[in-house]
């Protein structure tokens, strides 16, 4: 009977995985064909920081990892768009971080736009890389590859579609012991 039990959760769990990444794959799919912003308002992305760093304080507490958050921002744009992409790339910098290190995110807005960045410390990412990270199913090299993730290679994908979506871009960059994703808004800060 337990290994019933155990066969039905470890397919209910394949199941679930399974579903996320269709939805993820229609998601990008309706993206792609100019989908329009479905909410679109004045967001303060410091606070969405704030709630989002707070959400993975566990997960950060786990690894002894700490935050540093700097600067304010504005943006128009569609909030749960914004928050699942910044929300990929907090994971991926807590899954990417060695243990006792800090993960800084820094916001800043200027006359040609607004940024968001999320660093951390961790093994470079090949230059030759860089491009293909925000590919569908992409995984980055060896180093960086976490067996334990239920990730599909979806996440920065996304996030370059939700940046798109709100007339900007995402870009990544990694160079000694740092990777740093920054996401760019072409908009005028509020």
């Amino acid at each position: 009977m337990d290994e019933y039990h155990n066969a039905l959760a470890s397919n209910s769990e394949e199941l679930q995985r399974l579903a996320r990444m269709v939805s993820d794959m229609l998601f990008l799919a309706k993206t792609e064909n100019g989908l329009a912003l479905p909410n679109p308002e004045q967001i303060a992305l410091h606070a969405e920081v704030a709630a989002l760093t707070d959400f993975y304080d566990a997960l950060a507490a786990d690894k002894h990892l700490s935050w540093s958050v700097s600067g304010t921002a504005q943006v128009q744009g569609d909030r749960l768009m914004l928050r699942r992409a910044l929300s990929n790339l907090l994971s991926n910098a807590i899954r990417h971080s060695p243990p006792g290190s800090c993960v800084t995110i820094h916001l800043s807005s200027s006359w040609e736009g607004t940024t968001a960045s999320v660093a951390n410390e961790g093994p470079d990412i090949d230059a030759d890389v860089l491009p293909r990270l925000f590919d569908r199913f992409y995984r980055a090299d060896a180093a960086r590859r976490h067996p334990a993730s239920d990730g599909a290679g979806l996440g920065l994908a996304i996030t370059r579609a939700i940046m798109l979506a709100h007339g900007g871009g995402v870009s990544a960059e990694s160079a000694n012991g740092t990777t740093r994703f920054t996401l760019a808004f072409q908009n005028m800060p509020a």
